[in-house]
C-alpha cells in the first residue's frame, strides 16, 4: 500500500491507499470546519477569501488566509523533501516518516484542540491544512499522481469525464482501464464521504478527539503494511 510505487503498483494497492486516506481526509475535513468554521483539506476556498480580503483592504484577514495556502503548500513541500531525501540512503520505509508525522498532528490537534479553539483556531486551521498537504503529496508521489484523497473537485471532473468515454470507448483494454479508474474515484469519493459521516456523528460526543479515529486509521495502515512487507519478504526466502 505505502511500500509498492512505480510498475509495481497495482489496482488494489491504490484502492487501499486511497480507501484509508480518503476517510481521514474526510473526517479531517468535517471536523475541522465544525471545530473553526474553515475549510482543512484544501485551500481553493481560501484563495478566494484571500483576494477578497485584499480588495476590502482587510490586509490582515488577507495575511491569515495566505497563512492557510502557505501551510498546506509547506505540508506538501515537507512531505515530497523528507521522501527525497529518505531515498537517498534506503528505499524502504521512505513514506513512514511523513505519514508518522501527520500521525502526530492529528493527535497532537485532538489533545490539545479543545484550549485552542479558545484561544487561536488558526493553529487549529494551520496545522491541519499542513497535515493534509502532507497527506496529498505523499499519495501523490505513492501512485504516480493516480490517487488524491484531499478534495473532490478534480474527482467529480475525472469521475464525469470516465463515464462519459464509456460510450465511446469500444475495445476491451480500454474498457478495462476506464473501469478500474472510475472504479478507484468512486472509491475515494466514497470513503471521504464515509470519513466525514464519522467526523459529523462523533463530533458531537468527542470534539476535535474525534480525530483520534483519523489517527489510529493511518496507524494501523502503516503497521498493516510493515507486517505485510515482512511476510512478502519471508515468503520470497522461504522459496529460494
Amino acid at each position: 500500500m505505502f511500500t509498492h510505487q512505480g510498475k509495481a503498483r497495482t489496482l488494489s494497492h491504490n484502492l487501499r491507499i486511497a480507501s484509508l486516506l480518503s476517510f481521514v481526509a474526510g473526517i479531517v475535513n468535517v471536523a475541522g470546519f465544525l471545530a473553526v468554521q474553515k475549510l482543512t483539506t484544501n485551500v481553493t476556498g481560501h484563495f478566494a477569501f484571500f483576494v477578497d480580503e485584499l480588495f476590502k483592504l482587510h490586509f490582515w484577514d488577507g495575511f491569515v488566509y495566505f497563512l492557510y495556502i502557505f501551510f498546506f503548500f509547506l505540508g506538501s513541500f515537507t512531505s515530497s523533501y523528507l521522501v527525497e531525501l529518505i531515498s537517498q540512503k534506503t528505499e524502504r520505509n521512505r513514506y513512514v516518516f511523513p505519514a508518522s508525522i501527520e500521525i502526530v498532528i492529528l493527535f497532537g490537534i485532538a489533545i490539545f484542540g479543545s484550549d485552542l479553539i479558545a484561544e487561536n483556531p488558526n493553529i487549529i486551521a494551520c496545522s491541519l491544512l499542513f497535515a493534509m498537504g502532507l497527506q496529498n503529496s505523499l499519495v501523490t508521489k505513492i501512485s504516480n499522481a493516480t490517487v488524491r484523497t484531499t478534495h473532490l473537485t478534480g474527482l467529480f471532473t475525472d469521475l464525469g469525464i470516465e463515464l462519459s468515454q464509456l460510450f465511446f470507448y469500444k475495445e476491451a483494454a480500454q474498457k478495462k482501464q476506464l473501469y478500474s479508474s472510475i472504479k478507484l474515484r468512486l472509491t475515494i469519493i466514497s470513503f471521504f464521504f464515509i470519513g466525514g459521516i464519522v467526523g459529523g456523528i462523533f463530533y458531537g460526543k468527542l470534539a476535535l478527539k474525534v480525530l483520534c479515529i483519523a489517527a489510529i486509521a493511518l496507524v494501523f495502515g502503516l503497521i498493516y503494511d510493515h507486517l505485510k512487507l515482512k511476510i512478502l519478504l519471508l515468503n520470497r526466502k522461504l522459496h529460494h
